[in-house]
């Protein structure tokens, strides 16, 4: 593996449509939906298979450290997973990515910024493609997304218009982006999917430290200051002192979307990112009846309705299409069809069920 590569992963979300599930101290990256391991696990693991373990750092927060640290306890150490001291969005995320890569590796290290919380089965294809992806941004002629071909005219999604193919090898086919396009409606979704042209992004991004250094000189320069201060040593107290000082933006506003040149590597694994309750059936057995349940479930004349229990037995009678999960102090009860509005249930929850 090149020891100039590096990945910082993302995990600072709430994921508050996983509530009861999802807490604050234990979003939805640190559940176990999938199998024994949490999907930040996963992601630990399958960026591992294309850069250095000693290179692999998770991003969090003051409130999740503790539980990121316990939940990757002998799988990264302790000094691997930082905790961001203020929530400032992806620009900064980045920020702090690119600074500790410089720090390690120079102005020609090469960074992947990740997310958290997505679930890829095929962890063969995402190694080889991520290792291609890196390898691709360390040339530094542009910062480099990977695009995810859609299935379906989905508007939870950012899209990126593709132009022409810079280039085909074993890692895939890498693209050139022409713009970038915030969540579409139904409409112009299935306009972009008809036409064969656009990605959906999925906010894994990949650069070498001096090409993202000089797009933060031109559009962030706050950034940048930011990026040649890291210290190369313990960087908590930096942290403290700084991080809150930055701009609160997206790394899509701050840099992608104003970025001289940009490319997209367009997957050859399966990508979902297990927006809501409702994806677990694509990943999950189900039962003769359409039921997906997980833990002590009965089931009786009951069809198409996903059931989690952490303890206590569920019993389900002539019920169907629902969301029923269980913990040990709240039960969570919904239509599948209105998995979309948990949210609007945990913001009136009371502080010691969030």
């Amino acid at each position: 593996m090149n020891s100039t590569h590096f990945a910082c992963i993302m995990a600072g979300g709430s994921g508050e449509r996983f509530w009861p599930m999802s807490r604050t101290q234990t979003p939805k990256h640190l559940l176990k939906l999938f199998s024994e391991r949490t999907l930040l696990e996963e992601t630990v693991r399958r960026a591992q298979l294309a850069v250095p373990a000693a290179n692999v750092f998770v991003l969090t927060n003051v409130a999740q450290l503790a539980a990121t640290r316990g939940a990757l306890a002998g799988v990264l150490p302790a000094e691997q997973i930082i905790a961001e001291p203020a929530k400032r969005d992806t620009a900064p995320a980045a920020a702090l990515a690119t600074g500790l890569a410089r720090a390690r590796g120079g102005e020609m290290a090469t960074v992947a910024l990740l997310p958290a919380d997505a679930f890829i089965a095929d962890t063969a294809s995402f190694g080889r493609q991520m290792a291609a992806a890196l390898d691709r941004a360390a040339l530094g002629d542009a910062i480099l997304t990977i695009g995810i071909k859609p299935d379906h005219p989905a508007t939870g999604f950012g899209y990126l218009e593709m132009g022409t193919t810079v280039t085909t090898g074993s890692g895939g086919a890498v693209r050139t982006v022409q713009r970038f396009v915030e969540k579409p409606n139904l409409a112009t979704a299935t306009e972009y999917v008809a036409s064969g042209r656009f990605a959906w992004n999925a906010g894994m991004f990949f650069w070498r430290v001096g090409t993202f250094l000089a797009e933060a000189d031109r559009h962030a320069p706050e950034l940048a200051s930011f990026v040649r201060a890291f210290p190369s040593g313990d960087c908590t107290a930096f942290l403290t002192e700084k991080f809150a000082t930055l701009p609160k933006i997206s790394v899509d506003y701050a840099i992608m979307e104003r970025a001289k040149a940009v490319e997209t590597l367009l997957t050859e694994f399966d990508w979902d990112d297990v927006g809501l309750w409702t994806a677990l059936p694509k990943h999950l057995p189900r039962d003769v009846a359409g039921n997906t349940v997980r833990g002590p479930v009965i089931a009786i004349d009951s069809s198409n309705n996903i059931a989690l229990s952490n303890g206590r037995t569920i019993a389900l009678c002539g019920v169907k299409d629902l969301v029923v999960v269980e913990t040990a102090d709240a039960i969570l009860v919904c239509h599948r069809d209105a998995v979309q509005d948990i949210k609007k249930v945990v913001a009136k929850l009371p502080k010691e069920l969030l």
